[in-house]
């Protein structure tokens, strides 16, 4: 089981999805159905779930995902930032155990920056 995330930006609406144990986010431009290039997660992927976005002011898109988690059982808390043009930037990071048993993360952008809960 994953799950998916949306979050609406200044370009369009970004989506982010798993599948075969990739995470990977596009944007969805306004009033259409019409899409970016899926984007994946950097790195290899294989046991990623459950994405979560955020976008700030500035157009850059926080990506966080769990890698390792199944039925009762947690795993680790990974994300990357992306600036406005989709391009990685040098804000990322990855947590061991930090998403607890049952556990999803959260993103969001605040006036200071990103945050993640889990």
């Amino acid at each position: 089981m994953s799950s998916a995330a949306l979050v609406q930006g200044q370009d369009g609406v970004g989506a982010a999805w798993e599948t075969d144990g990739q995470i990977y986010f596009c944007t969805i431009k306004p009033g259409t159905t019409e899409h970016g290039k899926p984007q994946p997660a950097p790195g290899s992927g294989g046991g990623r779930k459950h994405p979560a976005l955020a976008v700030d002011d500035r157009g850059d898109t926080l990506l966080v995902w769990t890698e390792g988690t199944g039925w009762q059982k947690g795993g680790a808390l990974a994300w990357q930032v992306f600036d406005k043009s989709g391009r990685c930037t040098e804000e990322n990071g990855r947590v061991e155990q930090g998403v607890p048993v049952w556990g999803l993360p959260t993103a969001a952008s605040t006036a200071e920056g990103f945050v993640i809960l889990h």
